[in-house]
């Protein structure tokens, strides 16, 4: 496969029930969607002393997947709008994507990739 995107991985955990404050700030500057996966952490009671932040243990993970040209004013939105000030706590790193497929330039991967097979038991 040679497709090689010019795309991140934003990655950002908020504490559970908070996804839309994410997705709300990152749809905001141009994200389009994302998937989220359900978590639990490890708080740490010396962060909540040292820091004055409640660590809620139940987590959301959002994956937003944005083109590198977008990837400050992404991180910097939902910063804004789900960050360790917000009801959400959230933090948020990017991650280099090297290969992508279903997501940016599928035409130039649809060469290599052979069509799906049927299993015969459509109509």
């Amino acid at each position: 496969m040679n497709n090689k995107p010019d795309a991140v991985l934003i990655v950002t955990v908020v504490n559970a029930g908070f996804v839309d404050l994410v997705m709300d700030s990152a749809k905001r500057v141009g994200a389009t969607g994302g998937t989220v996966l359900h978590g639990r952490g490890t708080g740490n009671k010396e962060i909540e002393k040292t820091f004055g932040i409640l660590i809620h243990p139940e987590k959301d993970l959002v994956f937003i997947v944005v083109e590198k040209a977008k990837e400050a004013e992404v991180l910097t939105a939902i910063y804004r709008g789900a960050g360790l000030d917000t009801p959400g706590q959230g933090i948020a790193f990017s991650l280099p994507l090297s290969d992508t497929i279903g997501i940016h330039n599928i035409e130039a991967v649809s060469e290599d990739v052979p069509p799906a097979q049927s299993s015969g038991d459509e109509e």
